[in-house]
């Protein structure tokens, strides 16, 4: 599988409270529509497949959301692209296609996400690196 593009089409960032007692970070991915598309001007050896989502990062409780919805597109074998198909008729999907869809996601939503969390003073929702002094026994 081969991303050919990705963007967003709406982004929402809402901060509801300032009170970051007891807070629970949670993240969700949800796939809205597959389908193949057409195209004249891209010449690729597969299939193309567009994906519609939605990835949302959720402040418990009722500190602030973050929604990100937007489109990829994805080249595939032709075999594959049928089987994603077909199985999307029941709103699933062959689990390694699911997990290289979802990990795209999560990567480019996660990247655009932290200058948000960052301007509405919010934590991060995943850990970034950090140094720590060594302990001496």
């Amino acid at each position: 599988m081969k991303l050919v593009s990705f963007n967003f089409t709406k982004i929402n960032v809402e901060k509801l409270s300032d009170n970051l007692k007891d807070l629970k970070i949670n993240t969700g991915v949800d796939i809205s529509d597959i389908k193949t598309v057409k195209s004249d001007f891209l010449k690729l050896n597969g299939d193309l497949i567009a994906v519609k989502f939605n990835y949302n990062i959720s402040y418990e409780e009722k500190i602030a959301k973050l929604d990100f919805t937007g489109n990829m597109l994805v080249s595939v074998e032709s075999k594959e692209a049928k089987e994603v198909l077909r199985q999307w008729q029941d709103k699933k999907m062959p689990e390694e296609f699911k997990l290289n869809i979802f990990n795209i996601i999560l990567k480019k939503a996660s990247l655009k996400a932290i200058p948000f969390e960052e301007e509405f003073n919010l934590p991060l929702h995943i850990p970034l690196p950090s140094i720590k002094s060594q302990e001496k026994n």
